[in-house]
């Protein structure tokens, strides 16, 4: 591609690519000296020009500037590369139906169940934290919402294999960023809003104001905003939609409505309200929050066009989204749900319905640690939870990096006041314990990681053979 195709009045060279990692620089590309939390893009220009780049865009003054490299001094070297990308890769997000997914809890699974049921009536993408999936591709990420030029790349990809939809997990951070600057969303849904990632936000009001970031400035104006009618902040929010709202949810009226709720550990079933009509939903999710997340998927599909009666029946054998809610089933007599859940709402939904489902007498076991180099604030919290609803606890390891797992474990024992628990740092160990200590009607609820397959410790991203097969494991060799 031409150079004067994505800057004005610029020189047309022709342009390899785009980059803004100076050490992943190719002959042709353009750089983007892109600001960062640790490093700034600036810093590494002649690494970025001895590697190949012909084109350097800053924002800062350069002063050794080099003969044969173009240079292009912007404003914003974040949202340049962002319409860069749109423009190199050749705008995919207009050539898809794009739904984004943002708020604390609930992500991925709307995201998963939105391809799942949408993925036979048409080709569907997704990307977000479990994968980058679309037809017969599924890739590890690396973010829950990937940088500018790695998102357009893949959306480009999809694109390319047919994809006419995309459902994309949309974190605060990513927002934040202006990760998705170059994306136009036809459906924005919001799930809720609790506490969390404040190590980044600073405070719950910044970590809002990014939130709303995809409904004021990344839906598209004849798009529609879906909106959690129960959530305490949808009163807020609702006057910053830049598109149509819709509404769904449980306690309130709502343009989607779950009422007469029964709910089993294995099945849901209740009645859909919408537009004055009836419409018996059975589901295999189960858990009320899991009726949320399918009533914003049935809400979104359904306002994109999708035949209400088609969406309602394909409920009922939902897949299992990866490490949400995932019930082992080894042949053992006792429970056992892995579940990503990491923030204190999370954490709390997924114990009360362990709780639910646990017979009398029986013991609700759980397994769980507390990232490290993130918000610290919320470990004694996990420990007021795990006292309220648990029976027993094993404090391990769940993303330490360069922190003391002990350390962070003591800090979460601070909010256990009578629930018996221990610290066994080897996660894999400490799930085995819990498979030999459980009887018969009791429940384990192996928390934070999901099906994550890595751990993050000292030295960078290490292999984790994830809490499901770990767990499948241990039943069959110790039970």
């Amino acid at each position: 591609m031409r150079l004067s195709k994505l800057f004005k009045n610029a020189p047309t060279v022709n342009v390899t690519g785009l980059c803004f990692d100076s050490r992943k620089v190719k002959k042709g590309n353009v750089y983007f000296c892109l600001p960062g939390l640790t490093y700034d893009g600036h810093d590494f220009i002649d690494s970025a020009i001895e590697n190949g780049a012909i084109c350097i865009v800053h924002s800062r003054p350069v002063s050794d500037k080099r003969d044969g490299v173009i240079y292009i001094r912007v404003a914003d070297v974040n949202e340049a590369m962002n319409q860069c990308a749109r423009i190199f890769f050749g705008k995919p997000s207009d050539k898809m139906t794009m739904y984004g997914i943002t708020g604390t809890n609930g992500k991925s699974t709307i995201a998963n169940v939105i391809r799942s049921i949408l993925d036979p009536l048409e080709p569907t993408g997704y990307i977000g934290t479990i994968a980058i999936e679309y037809g017969d591709v599924k890739l590890m990420p690396d973010l829950t919402t990937p940088d500018a030029l790695f998102l357009q790349s893949r959306l480009n990809d999809m694109v390319n294999a047919g994809m006419k939809a995309c459902a994309l997990e949309v974190s605060s951070h990513g927002l934040a960023q202006g990760r998705v600057n170059g994306i136009n969303f036809d459906v924005a849904i919001f799930t809720n809003f609790t506490y969390d990632h404040l190590d980044f936000h600073g405070t719950l009001e910044n970590y809002f104001d990014a939130k709303t970031i995809l409904f004021k400035d990344r839906v598209k104006p004849e798009g529609v905003c879906i909106l959690n009618r129960d959530d305490p902040k949808y009163k807020e929010l609702v006057p910053l939609c830049a598109a149509r709202v819709v509404t769904y949810g449980i306690e309130n009226e709502a343009d989607y409505r779950a009422i007469h709720i029964e709910m089993t550990n294995e099945a849901s079933h209740f009645d859909l309200i919408h537009n004055g009509q009836s419409y018996p939903v059975m589901t295999n999710l189960v858990a009320t929050y899991n009726i949320y997340n399918l009533l914003a998927v049935i809400a979104a599909l359904h306002e994109t066009g999708i035949d209400l009666d088609k969406i309602i029946a394909s409920c009922k054998a939902i897949p299992q989204v990866q490490g949400r809610l995932e019930q082992i089933d080894e042949g053992q007599d006792f429970n056992v749900i892995v579940d990503f859940a990491h923030t204190p709402d999370g954490m709390e939904k997924v114990m009360e319905f362990g709780r639910s489902i646990t017979k009398e007498g029986g013991n609700v076991i759980a397994v769980f640690g507390s990232a490290g180099k993130r918000d610290a604030a919320k470990r004694k919290v996990f420990g007021e939870l795990a006292d309220k609803y648990c029976d027993f606890v094993i404090l391990t390891e769940d993303d330490p990096r360069d922190e003391d797992p002990k350390e962070i474990a003591d800090q979460i024992k601070e909010g256990i006041k009578e629930t018996t628990n221990i610290f066994i740092e080897d996660r894999y160990e400490a799930i085995r314990q819990a498979v030999e200590t459980a009887k018969a009607g009791d429940t384990i609820l192996l928390l934070g990681k999901g099906d994550e397959v890595f751990i993050y410790r000292e030295n960078g991203r290490a292999p984790w053979i994830g809490d499901h097969v770990a767990v499948r494991e241990c039943i069959k060799k110790y039970r």
